[in-house]
């Protein structure tokens, strides 16, 4: 259930009885219900049992889905069932790997063996941030499996399944990939069959009256041999006490807070009347970041942009960040700056970077992030060390969390969003290797029904933009595709597309991939690092996706959604037409004709930069 772009809540995936997360689903002498799942359809479905007594599910204007019966003695209806029960049905209201109790207090508690990210905010009852593991995994070979109960599934989104397999090889196939984090039964009916892999954080889990279904938590050995239980209770009073008068304390805090706010007019400095807008995110003191990032050392320094330096920081209460400071030569500056936050603010994904709040104060303008420890994606593909580390599973975990990221911006984000300036510099990663869409200062929303514009000024990187972009500035949500395209074809060969040289010095990356596919030579472009765990089949699809969305014309490449659907299915895909700047050299003058053109309109504002905020 959604609210525009924004998840409301999830019934959990169908379970062969019943979706588990909705235990309230039975049988019943009103209505029969059933789940169809094949190759050309897939939908839910219910019949009245008995004709003669009328009934309809109603989606309410709270968003509430409800089922009423028409009871001829009262001529009224009244409600059946309702499919969001208690708060633990709001969606992931206890964020990444947390455990949603409505029996409990407080309501959410991490799974066995993971603790609050953030502890501080999870005393106060901000849950959002989720959990992280007490003890890194060691994959492989040194992890087992905890089994949990009474729970509802976590969102699949992320997920892998096959209906042949039994629990034993579902086991076996998630140790032997060391991004599978969960493994459980796809249906249980009878002994149960079928194998259901998730991939990445767990999200959106709580607890059900029901114990028919078991799902298999990844865990360090060490921590599957301790005492922990594997169906959390409720805290003991103290701790009940605690929180309490922590929340107090808290709450107290915000009204003294608000009172101040309302007199001053300002929030650490900043001066709503004075700078005219309401940037609607939380406002950084000054000196607070200059103590966190030690007075924005060289030490502390991250790396420099077109925007400017970006630095680490940590808080006072250990929490890191990442600051990113407008410099006084800048090629951007406040457009951009208020283009980021405007975008960044109103955006909520997991494959986009999240945006902890700004600095106007004085001359300064900064933003700040979440501190991503692995900096970005490039770091990694296009260096012969660190490229080791990123096997194939973890590529293409990159690739569909990019796609999945995308398709939120094009399709499910309230607006509309084209990024423009997708990149590997652009695609951060986390402790755990996740993807994170970065860097919106280019970025631009559509409205209504438009989903195509012209620009004069074009901005980006070449080697990643499209042909109708870099020559004409038409752009629309296939300019980011092939961008998209580009990147996938980067990550499986470890070469970058801007510059690439081959021994004919006339192809670009993207004509030698095409050509080696239209060859059945695509094992050349393989990148040699990761030849030892790379999986043919997903390697080969997930070129031909790429050259699907590189080709020449626009409206042959395919939508972010059926990007991400033929990137995991097993479907025939078309073959790909020639890709657009299929030489390097007509990359070079697609350069030249921007550059031209620029000089006509504005200065020329390509980006060409390899050091982003991290």
């Amino acid at each position: 259930m959604r609210n525009g772009s924004v998840v409301q809540s999830r019934s959990g995936p169908w379970n062969g009885i019943r979706f588990s997360g909705y235990p309230q689903l039975r049988p019943n002498p009103v209505y029969s219900f059933g789940f169809v799942f094949n190759q050309n359809e897939i939908y839910y479905y219910f019949s009245l049992l008995n004709s003669s007594i009328p009934s309809m599910l109603v989606l309410n204007e709270n968003g509430m889905a409800q089922r009423f019966t028409w009871v001829d003695r009262t001529h009224g209806w009244i409600m059946y069932s309702s499919a969001k029960t208690d708060d633990c049905d709001t969606y992931a209201l206890c964020g990444r790997n947390g455990n949603c109790d409505i029996a409990s207090s407080p309501k959410c508690m991490c799974l066995t063996g993971f603790v609050p990210k953030y502890p501080s905010e999870w005393e106060f009852g901000d849950w959002s941030n989720g959990c992280v593991r007490r003890t890194e995994l060691n994959c492989p070979g040194g992890d087992k499996f905890l089994k949990y109960t009474q729970v509802k599934l976590p969102d699949t989104r992320q997920s892998w399944f096959n209906k042949s397999m039994n629990l034993q090889e579902c086991e076996q196939t998630c140790l032997r990939n060391c991004s599978c984090t969960a493994y459980s039964n796809l249906d249980i009916r009878g002994q149960g069959s079928g194998c259901l892999l998730w991939f990445g954080d767990l999200m959106d889990i709580r607890q059900v009256n029901e114990n028919i279904q078991g799902i298999y938590l990844r865990m360090a050995a060490s921590e599957v041999g301790g005492s922990f239980s594997r169906n959390p209770g409720t805290k003991k009073s103290t701790g009940i006490i605690v929180s309490t008068v922590l929340s107090a304390v808290f709450l107290l805090g915000i009204t003294v807070f608000y009172i101040k706010y309302r007199r001053d007019g300002q929030i650490f400095g900043f001066s709503h009347q004075s700078r005219g807008e309401d940037l609607d995110l939380p406002l950084f003191d000054l000196t607070t970041l200059v103590n966190a990032t030690s007075n924005f050392s060289e030490d502390s320094k991250l790396g420099e942009g077109g925007f400017g330096a970006v630095y680490k920081g940590v808080l006072k209460n250990g929490q890191e960040i990442a600051v990113k400071r407008l410099s006084e030569n800048s090629r951007q500056g406040q457009v951009e700056f208020k283009n980021e936050i405007a975008y960044i603010a109103k955006l909520q994904h997991r494959n986009l970077i999240k945006i902890l709040g700004c600095c106007i104060q004085a001359d300064e303008m900064m933003l700040i992030y979440e501190f991503l420890p692995n900096r970005s994606l490039d770091c990694f593909i296009f260096d012969q060390e660190k490229g080791v580390s990123l096997d194939w599973p973890r590529r293409f975990t990159i690739i569909n969390g990019v796609a999945l990221g995308l398709l939120y911006l094009h399709r499910d984000s309230r607006l509309r969003i084209i990024h423009r300036d997708l990149k590997a510099e652009n695609i951060l990663l986390d402790n755990e290797m996740n993807p994170k869409i970065s860097d919106f200062g280019l970025a631009r929303s559509f409205g209504g029904n438009e989903s195509e514009a012209n620009t004069k000024r074009v901005v980006g990187t070449f080697g990643y933009m499209c042909p109708e972009y870099a020559i004409n500035g038409f752009y629309s949500v296939k300019s980011d595709v092939f961008s998209f395209g580009v990147l996938v074809l980067e990550i499986v060969s470890g070469k970058r597309n801007r510059g690439f040289n081959h021994r004919d010095k006339r192809l670009s990356l993207l004509g030698y991939a095409w050509t080696l596919s239209r060859d059945q030579k695509f094992m050349e472009l393989v990148d040699p690092l990761i030849a030892s765990t790379f999986n043919p089949v997903e390697v080969l699809r997930s070129i031909h996706v790429a050259l699907l969305c590189v080709q020449n014309n626009p409206h042959d490449r395919p939508e972010m959604s059926s990007v991400v659907m033929m990137l995991n299915s097993e479907s025939t895909l078309p073959q790909p037409k020639q890709p657009g700047f299929f030489e390097e050299t007509s990359a070079s003058e697609a350069s030249s004709s921007s550059d031209s053109r620029h000089k006509k309109y504005s200065a020329n504002e390509i980006t060409i930069s390899h050091l982003l905020p991290r």
